[in-house]
């Protein structure tokens, strides 16, 4: 048996091994970085005792300052505006220092903290409820080798807990758990970053290969009529002519969309898709677009069914233009064999959805998840090829969610396919309907 003096330093130790496991499992849930730092302050409160504050500061290096991720102690919407400047305060200096720093009497926190710019000092104050200078702090940085993500600060204001130099190495092994899931995370995200962006440039290849191909069709097209047109010696009747110009007109068209859609597609990327809303009729535009798109085949037949009392709803009639376009393009390339394709409005209390039905080779429920992702194009389940850039219901869902609408697709193999879209009713729409 040990001598009764061992006792508590085997006391502390099972202590401290207790802690370090609890911590080091709640580091390894399945939770983003957020709510696992998050997680990790309200564990590391529980294991240290009592405490007044407890803050992860990470630095954040596109902004140049060092911003809460999370807190423990007080409400984290109070500390929402401060940041903290490169060396300022308790966490600048230990950052800089990369070592950890204890401050346990008031000369020593009020240097520290002397060089606190006011806004971030009054923030602070708030957030607690006093303006007094903590009692104790303790600040530890968290990093992982030359890496630097942060600092732990754990401070009291009111409770007579004082953190000693002998607690130093032991809060430094719980801050170093803390920075490891900050570098697995980091990891893991520079790891998807670049499977997206070696996805991406690898669509964005065959799109633009895609969009080369498909733009050929149209061009060749324009030039053969064109060209047929200007033969001094073919006297071409009238009808024939034309029907050329028609030909060439249509195909205009067809270029005019895909081009379109790849230059929206570039303002979605950026966050610069527009949207200029006005009372608009959703009947006129579906009837606008359906004419426009039954001169273009033989075999489809399109019906528009909306009911007399359809809202006036406020949106942009040039976007939504192209969504019906877009969607009713589709109907007629996944229906190689023809058939009906409806164009339905319908009202509900807050909303009213519109759908575009075909009768079309359908859509598999594997590509149903991805349908609306930007390059994907859904394959036809009897191999028949679908031309297109993959963009045209990725543009549309941008500018109905633009709206405040959503976007969903229903289909069965060999049965066809339903889109829907929906679009907020506005406060006025039932007055606008009545006025006109």
């Amino acid at each position: 048996m040990l001598p009764s003096n061992h006792h508590p330093r085997i006391a502390r130790l099972t202590d401290e091994l207790t802690a370090l496991n609890k911590v080091a499992r709640t580091l390894t849930t399945a939770l983003e970085l957020p709510d696992l730092l998050n997680a990790a302050i309200h564990t590391l409160a529980e294991v240290l005792g009592p405490l007044d504050l407890g803050l992860i500061m990470l630095w954040d290096a596109a902004a140049g300052v060092f911003r809460p991720a999370a807190v423990w102690g007080c409400d984290p919407q109070d500390l929402h505006g401060v940041g903290l400047q490169a060396g300022e305060s308790i966490t600048g200096k230990v950052f800089d220092e990369g070592v950890a720093r204890l401050l346990n009497t008031p000369e020593q926190i009020e240097q520290a903290m002397a060089d606190l710019r006011p806004a971030n000092r009054a923030a602070l104050a708030r957030a607690l409820g006093v303006e007094l200078l903590p009692r104790n702090a303790l600040a530890v940085p968290l990093q992982v080798g030359q890496r630097k993500f942060g600092v732990l600060l754990i401070e009291t204001l009111h409770r007579d807990i004082e953190y000693a130099e002998e607690d130093m190495p032991f809060i430094q092994m719980l801050a170093d758990l803390v920075a490891l899931a900050i570098d697995r995370a980091r990891l893991e995200a520079e790891a998807k970053e670049s499977r997206d962006a070696q996805r991406t440039d690898r669509l964005r290849s065959e799109v633009m290969a895609t969009l080369s191909h498909e733009l050929r069709t149209p061009l060749a097209a324009i030039k053969g009529y064109s060209t047929a047109l200007l033969i001094d010696d073919i006297a071409w009747p009238e009808h024939k002519q034309r029907e050329f110009l028609r030909m060439i007109d249509e195909e205009c068209d067809n270029m005019q969309v895909m081009i379109s859609n790849v230059l929206d597609s570039a303002l979605i990327d950026i966050g610069q898709l527009a949207i200029d809303p006005e009372p608009v009729r959703l009947v006129r535009l579906a009837q606008e677009v359906v004419d426009e798109i039954q001169h273009r085949t033989d075999i489809h037949r399109f019906v528009v069914d909306f009911p007399p009392d359809f809202p006036i709803v406020q949106a942009d009639p040039y976007r939504l233009k192209q969504v019906f376009r877009n969607i009713c393009d589709n109907a007629v390339k996944y229906s190689p064999n023809g058939g009906l394709v409806v164009v339905r409005g319908e009202v509900r209390p807050n909303d009213v959805v519109v759908s575009i039905a075909d009768q079309g080779v359908g859509i598999s429920p594997e590509d149903l998840i991805p349908l609306f992702e930007k390059y994907f194009r859904a394959k036809s389940p009897g191999g028949y090829f679908v031309p297109g850039t993959g963009l045209g219901l990725p543009v549309a869902r941008a500018i109905i969610e633009a709206h405040k609408g959503r976007i969903w697709a229903e289909s069965t193999v060999g049965q066809g396919t339903t889109l829907y879209f929906s679009l907020p009713r506005s406060d006025d729409s039932d007055e606008a309907d009545a006025e006109s």
